[in-house]
């Protein structure tokens, strides 16, 4: 998670990681296209936490991806919580 000073524009930002890990740059997807990354930062702009959004959960995500610091991703997704680890 990412603190802005009060004199900056707030925004949340995470880094999301493929549960397949290093095999994602091996697998393909439904269109037979390779996935590059294993990594997506998503930035919520405007925000200083997402509700639901934590470690160990698990997302799905839509919106548009650019690149960052050479990295993929992602402003404003819409994104669904699929699962959430359970903290014992």
């Amino acid at each position: 998670m990412t603190h802005q000073p009060p004199s900056e524009q707030p925004f949340f930002s995470a880094v999301v990681v493929d549960d397949l890990g290093p095999a994602a740059l091996q697998a393909t997807n439904a269109g037979g296209i390779r996935k590059p990354y294993d990594r997506l930062r998503v930035i919520w702009l405007g925000r200083t936490r997402v509700p639901g959004i934590e470690a160990g959960v698990q997302l799905r995500l839509k919106g548009m991806v650019t690149q960052l610091d050479g990295l993929p991703a992602m402003f404003n997704p819409r994104y669904e919580i699929l699962s959430r680890q359970e903290h014992l």
